[in-house]
C-alpha cells in the first residue's frame, strides 16, 4: 500500500520580480512524499505558476488528491512507467505527475544509494551553474540587482523585459556587470508581432544579448523572427506545443520539468 502526503509551502520572495505577466512576491508549492514505509519512499515538488502557465494551484491539489486514491493499492515491486502511466490515465495534468515522476525518481536513487543524476547519465555533473534574475523595473534597481549578482559570482544574469524601458534598463544592467558576465532577457510573450518583437530586440541588441527567450508566442512567429533578429532567441512557453522543440523555431530551448510531466516526460 502505498501513501501519498502533500504539503503546501509558502515562499516569500526577498525581492518581488516583475514580469510581462505581473508582480511575483510569493509561491506555494506543493511538497509530496510517496512512502511504502518509513524506509521506501521518495519524495517530489509540484510548482505551478497560474500567472505564468496558468495551472491554478487548486487543479494541481485535487489532481494529486485523485493519484493518491490511484496509488493506495500500488505493490511496491510496481515499475516507475506503469505507476505514472496510471496517475496520467485518472488525470492527465503536467505540473501534479510532475510531482510523482519526482518522487520516483529520488526512491529510485535512494534504493541505488545514488543521486538521481548519476541515475540518468554516469558520470553527470554534481552541480550546474545558474543565473540570477533581475527583475527591477527602473534603471537604478536594476544596475544595483545586477552589481549584487556580481558580486555574488553569477556568471550569468538574466534581465525581465517587456515592462517598460527596457533598452535603458538592459544598458545599465550590462554596465553594471561589465562585458564578462553572459546577459540574457525574458520577455514572457511581451511582443505581439514578428515587427513589434524584431524592433525591442534591435534596440536591446547593442548590450551583447546572449538570448532572448520567448519573445513572442507561436512556431510559426519564433521561426520568422529567427529569420531577422540580431540576438539569438530561446524557446519557453511555446515548447509546450506539438513539434515545438524540433521545429527549428529557436537557438535554445528551455525544458520545463513541471510542463512536461516530469523527469521522464522531459528524456
Amino acid at each position: 500500500m502505498a501513501l501519498l502526503d502533500v504539503t503546501p509551502v509558502r515562499l516569500a520572495l526577498r525581492t518581488p520580480i516583475l514580469a510581462a505577466w505581473g508582480e511575483l512576491r510569493e509561491r506555494t508549492v506543493l511538497q509530496v512524499r510517496l512512502s511504502w514505509g518509513d524506509a521506501d519512499f521518495g519524495v517530489g515538488e509540484a510548482a505551478p505558476l497560474e500567472p505564468y502557465d496558468g495551472v491554478p494551484l487548486a487543479a494541481v491539489v485535487a489532481a494529486l488528491q485523485a493519484y493518491a486514491s490511484v496509488l493506495a493499492d500500488a505493490d511496491p515491486r510496481t515499475g516507475h512507467l506503469e505507476l505514472l502511466d496510471a496517475c496520467a490515465a485518472e488525470r492527465g495534468l503536467p505540473e501534479a505527475l510532475a510531482a510523482i515522476d519526482l518522487a520516483l525518481w529520488d526512491r529510485a536513487g535512494r534504493r541505488a544509494g545514488l543521486p538521481v543524476a548519476q541515475l540518468l547519465a554516469a558520470g553527470a555533473a554534481s552541480s550546474i551553474a545558474v543565473n540570477a534574475t533581475l527583475g527591477a523595473e527602473d534603471r537604478a534597481g536594476a544596475a544595483t540587482q545586477a552589481a549584487a549578482a556580481a558580486r555574488a559570482g553569477f556568471g550569468c544574469v538574466k534581465v525581465k523585459v517587456g515592462i517598460g524601458d527596457d533598452a535603458g534598463r538592459v544598458a545599465a544592467v550590462r554596465a553594471a556587470l561589465g562585458p564578462a558576465i553572459a546577459l540574457r532577457v525574458d520577455a514572457n510573450r511581451a511582443w505581439a508581432s514578428v515587427d513589434e518583437a524584431l524592433a525591442h530586440l534591435r534596440a536591446l541588441s547593442p548590450a551583447g544579448i546572449e538570448y532572448a527567450e520567448e519573445p513572442l508566442g507561436g512556431v510559426a512567429e519564433l521561426r520568422a523572427l529567427r529569420a531577422l533578429s540580431p540576438v539569438p532567441l530561446a524557446m519557453d512557453e511555446t515548447a509546450a506545443e506539438p513539434g515545438a522543440v524540433g521545429a527549428g523555431a529557436a537557438d535554445a530551448i528551455c525544458l520545463k520539468i513541471a510542463r512536461c510531466g516530469g523527469i521522464t516526460g522531459v528524456l
